[in-house]
């Protein structure tokens, strides 16, 4: 991340003005407070390492005797700091994260691709609605509910993100639609408190790094009944010519994501197969996996034990 003289906090949100390019606060794009609280953080922990490793590189291209050499980083982040980058950067993308499908602003891709999107997005509905699922329905990582109305309209509904922001605007949307909901904070990792009928995750496989897919999939099985099903929605490999990611590093399979202010994140990032998640979900021990893929943008997916 290059260094930044003014910023809003990476974690708090808080504005901050530095004195210097000496100020470690503008590498890490963090607030004297927040990089106070380094050490009991995974988040601003990697954030501080990586700002060490960039502003010591930075002064090799600074002329005179004070020049430093560049520093190599062998860090490689931990899952603890890789999955508090991506609580931090959903926490604060939970007021933009609908622009998506409304096509504000950056989310537009243009007016053909915008219409193909919708036109996908409802082929996404109706497959999800034909789906019998009906009892004890769970949605993991359910963000801002989305998808909440048409699930909480088949049976009782659990809806759980890691975050209280984005779940509070599942919540307006459930009493828009005056429907119902038991809304809670909950990590998508954390280990079922119950078997349940059916569980739903909407646009949160492609960011399971493809060495924890098997042991998310195992988790999935462990919070169905017997007979139990699976729905998933996620995008799928784009070409550029249909608005490809960009930010996309397939070295690394993680996307940087810039929000409206300025902030950067970098996320995990992963675009699966159809046949990949089918071969996945057998693993884990789904007795029968339907994965298709519409024309351009997505994948849907359906697996029963």
């Amino acid at each position: 991340m290059p260094f930044r003289a003014r910023f809003d906090c990476l974690w708090c949100g808080r504005a901050h003005r530095t004195q210097s390019t000496d100020d470690l606060e503008g590498w890490a794009a963090l607030c004297p407070d927040c990089i106070g609280r380094a050490g009991e953080n995974g988040f601003l922990r990697a954030r501080l390492r990586a700002a060490l490793v960039e502003r010591g590189s930075s002064t090799t291209d600074r002329p005179g005797p004070s020049a430093r050499p560049t520093i190599e980083s062998t860090h490689q982040p931990t899952t603890a700091e890789v999955d508090a980058e991506m609580k931090a950067y959903y926490a604060a993308r939970a007021p933009e994260y609908d622009d998506v499908y409304l096509h504000r602003g950056q989310a537009s891709s243009g007016p053909v691709l915008d219409l193909w999107f919708d036109r996908e997005i409802d082929e996404l509905a109706t497959w999800l609605d034909g789906v019998p699922i009906t009892g004890d329905i769970v949605e993991l990582a359910a963000g801002t509910g989305w998808w909440s109305p048409l699930l909480a309209d088949k049976g009782e509904l659990s809806i759980y993100d890691i975050n209280p922001e984005p779940l509070e605007i599942a919540r307006q949307r459930l009493v828009a639609h005056r429907l119902r909901a038991h809304i809670h904070v909950r990590d998508a990792w954390a280990e079922p408190d119950r078997q349940v009928d059916a569980v739903f995750c909407g646009f949160w496989l492609s960011h399971v790094p493809r060495w924890r897919l098997d042991e998310f999939l195992g988790l999935v099985q462990r919070w169905l009944k017997r007979s139990g099903r699976f729905l998933f929605l996620d995008e799928r490999a784009r070409s550029g010519r249909d608005g490809a990611d960009e930010a996309f590093d397939p070295a690394t399979e993680t996307s940087l994501r810039r929000l409206q202010d300025g902030r950067e994140f970098r996320i995990p990032k992963v675009y699966y197969g159809a046949g990949q998640l089918r071969d996945g979900l057998i693993r884990a021990g789904f007795a029968t996996a339907d994965v298709r893929e519409t024309e351009r943008f997505f994948l849907m997916g359906a697996a029963q034990l």
